[in-house]
């Protein structure tokens, strides 16, 4: 079943066509070759789940992030992220992130489910999930989990948590709140 992807901002999108002709928007995690044979794919609303949130609390829209594929190969990812004066380029990066997004993104389109495709990132615990909305009419600037929504930790996964397992958000969300709610040590 097709994945129902939301419309990305115009600003956003045009963030990233001008970080991706600059030549001053580089960054050690960049794909080597060259930069204007990339493009933008699987564009993904990007939300955060952050130590300040409460137990169960309501992701925030942060940004979008864009597979960039050299032909029909995802090689590297670009985000932009929602700013006080509006969108600006945030970063390239590479990593296994782009790899596990493209595998989830692929499975996801084999459920005979209907879904909306978004990304949850944990970044304190290093942990990122495609977040299978099942309100496909939903806006990006709705940030909250639905009963029917699924989160698939993408690999690599926190110990504890498979990666590609397709999780409730009723078990998810609390175990990153509590996890979240422990203090780091060191």
């Amino acid at each position: 079943m097709p994945l129902h992807a939301l419309p990305v901002p115009a600003p956003a999108e045009r963030c990233l066509t001008a970080a991706l002709r600059s030549p001053s928007a580089r960054s050690p995690h960049e794909p080597h070759g060259d930069r204007a044979a990339l493009r933008p794919v699987r564009p993904l609303p990007l939300y955060l789940l952050d130590p300040g949130s409460p137990p169960g609390g309501v992701p925030q829209l942060a940004g979008w992030r864009f597979l960039l594929a050299r032909g029909d190969v995802p090689v590297s990812a670009a985000e932009t992220t929602l700013t006080a004066d509006g969108w600006a380029f945030s970063h390239f990066f590479g990593g296994p992130f782009v790899g596990s997004t493209e595998l989830a993104l692929a499975r996801a389109e084999q459920s005979a489910e209907q879904w909306q495709p978004r990304l949850l990132s944990v970044p304190r615990l290093y942990m990122h999930t495609l977040w299978l909305h099942a309100d496909t009419t939903a806006g990006a600037s709705d940030g909250r989990p639905g009963e029917a929504d699924l989160l698939v930790p993408l690999a690599p996964a926190p110990p504890g948590i498979a990666p590609y397992r397709p999780l409730s958000i009723a078990v998810l969300l609390p175990l990153l709140s509590s996890r979240l709610a422990t203090p780091l040590v060191g």
